[in-house]
C-alpha cells in the first residue's frame, strides 16, 4: 500500500490548506478536517475525470493508499487554542514563549525557526505525557 505524505498549513485568511508532498493533489477548507475532505474529493474527481476523458492518472488511485498528515507547529497552535482545547497561558508554560507572542503567531505572524521548534517541543511533551497515561 502506498503512503502519501500531506502537509497541512494555515492560510493567511485563517482557513487551512492541505497538499501532497510528492503528488499533485491539494484541498482547502475552514477547518483541518474540511481541508482534508476537500483533498480526498479532489483526488476522486481527478480519477473520475481521467477515466471519462481517457487520460492517465496516478496508479495508486486504483488501489488502497494511506495518507500521512503533517501539520506545522503554528497551525496546530492556532487550531487547539481557537478550538478552546488549550489556553495561551498553558501554551506559555509548555513553550516558554510569552502569551502575546503566541497570540501574534495565531494571528499570522511567522515565528523564527527557534520559536517553531519550541512550539513543536511543547506539543511533543503533551504527546509523550499523555502516552504514558494511556499506553503505558
Amino acid at each position: 500500500m502506498k503512503t502519501i505524505e500531506a502537509i497541512i498549513e494555515r492560510a493567511l485568511d485563517g482557513s487551512y490548506s492541505v497538499y501532497c508532498k510528492d503528488e499533485i493533489f491539494s484541498g482547502h477548507g475552514d477547518t483541518i478536517e474540511a481541508a482534508k475532505q476537500d483533498m480526498l474529493e479532489q483526488m476522486k474527481f481527478y480519477k473520475e475525470t481521467a477515466l471519462e476523458e481517457g487520460f492517465k492518472y496516478p496508479p495508486f488511485l486504483d488501489g488502497e493508499y494511506d495518507l500521512s498528515y503533517r501539520v506545522d507547529a503554528t497551525s496546530l497552535l492556532k487550531y487547539y487554542v481557537e478550538a478552546g482545547y488549550f489556553t495561551l497561558a498553558g501554551m506559555q508554560k509548555l513553550t516558554g514563549i510569552n502569551q502575546k507572542q503566541l497570540w501574534s503567531y495565531i494571528k499570522g505572524s511567522k515565528p523564527r525557526q527557534a520559536q517553531r521548534d519550541r512550539i513543536e517541543r511543547g506539543f511533543r511533551y503533551i504527546e509523550k505525557d499523555l502516552s504514558t497515561f494511556f499506553f503505558g
